[in-house]
């Protein structure tokens, strides 16, 4: 079953880590992509060693972790260690087995919920164009950047520039039948669809009219290969419908999909320089921070770095870190810019030992 992001399923995600501590507008966007989801006694969730990435939270009823077949670990719904999400290290170290008569879990996509934590700390993303899209008659405004925000392209785009991207957008308005791209021109924008449908459609030699390749409806995107590659668009794009569009010029496209200049290290490497006099910073939300944390570490979370900035020391090398290196790119992004010695810690805490501290 599907959560609508109805007050009871926002109270119900702010039972967990790092839910409790988004805003609820993204907890909103969140719970419309979560499943809450029904198991019977000796069901397994997941085996050790699975890759997928997938986070499941345990709701009720009682979860057994295992590693090489012995129990590790037992989790009660509803208890302090539910708060955290069953096993979330890649690969799995544990399988997780039913053994009361029946168990509910929440399953979210972990790429999409990393990606909303990460908006979520680096600041609000709305687009002021957006805010008459309701009293339009529209969907709700924010459905598309949900969309977008699941999509296998934007998980590249670096997360220092997610932000900017949002902001960059602009709102462009279409009457059913007008050509938003066409076939064999130069590509100079980038697009999303936030309102109506739209038909792709390629013409051949034998077929001027064009076949038609796909539609698209609010959250697809399209034109960006045009500007990859340079190469000329390949298919027409006209609206079936009035509608609206948002796009990202060419050199604001080309320039926000590159990685900001980053220092990545490795564990081995992080380590080094920590013993050298470095600091671990940890910039995952303080419940995430007493789960597990690297010895010595100082806890800022992303959404108060700007304010705590200044108790750096712009002369101490730091390596920020957070579970999977999305937040933390972000925060030391931030910090380079501003003098500080940050460097990144490829793969985040999830990928070391120090996750098996628990």
């Amino acid at each position: 079953m599907e959560l609508t992001g109805s007050p009871s399923d926002i109270a119900l995600l702010r039972r967990f880590s790092p839910l409790d501590g988004m805003r609820a507008e993204n907890l909103i966007a969140l719970a419309k992509k979560t499943s809450r989801r029904q198991v019977p006694q000796s069901r397994l969730l997941f085996t050790e060693g699975d890759e997928e990435k997938h986070t499941y939270y345990l709701l009720s009823g009682t979860v057994d972790l295992l590693q090489e077949g012995e129990v590790i670990s037992t989790i009660i719904g509803n208890s302090p260690k539910a708060k955290n999400p069953l096993a979330h290290v890649l690969p799995r170290p544990y399988s997780a087995v039913v053994t009361s008569a029946k168990a509910e879990y929440l399953f979210i996509d972990s790429e999409f919920l990393d990606v909303m934590v990460t908006l979520d700390q680096t600041g609000a993303y709305h687009v002021a164009e957006l805010r008459g899209a309701e009293e339009e008659g529209g969907s709700d405004p924010d459905d598309w950047m949900t969309a977008l925000l699941q999509t296998k392209a934007f998980h590249k785009v670096p997360p220092a520039n997610i932000q900017a991207i949002f902001m960059r957008l602009q709102r462009v308005d279409f009457r059913a039948g007008q050509v938003v791209i066409k076939q064999g021109d130069v590509g100079d924008y980038f697009y999303v669809v936030v309102k109506g449908k739209c038909a792709v459609t390629r013409e051949s030699p034998l077929n001027k009219e064009g076949v038609k390749l796909a539609e698209l409806t609010m959250g697809d995107t399209f034109g960006e290969e045009a500007l990859i590659s340079e190469a000329k668009r390949n298919a027409s794009v006209t609206m079936l419908t009035d509608g609206y569009l948002m796009r990202l010029g060419k050199e604001d496209f080309r320039n926000l999909l590159n990685e900001p200049f980053l220092k990545w290290v490795e564990y081995s490497e992080a380590k080094r320089i920590v013993a050298g006099g470095g600091k671990w910073l940890d910039v995952r939300l303080p419940s995430e921070f007493d789960q597990y944390h690297a010895e010595g570490a100082l806890s800022i979370p992303l959404y108060s770095l700007r304010m705590k900035m200044k108790s750096l020391d712009r002369d101490t090398p730091y390596v920020v870190c957070c579970d999977t290196g999305r937040r933390s790119s972000a925060c030391a992004y931030i910090l380079s810019e501003r003098g500080y010695q940050a460097s990144v810690l490829k793969g985040g805490l999830a990928a070391t030992e120090i996750a098996g501290r628990k």
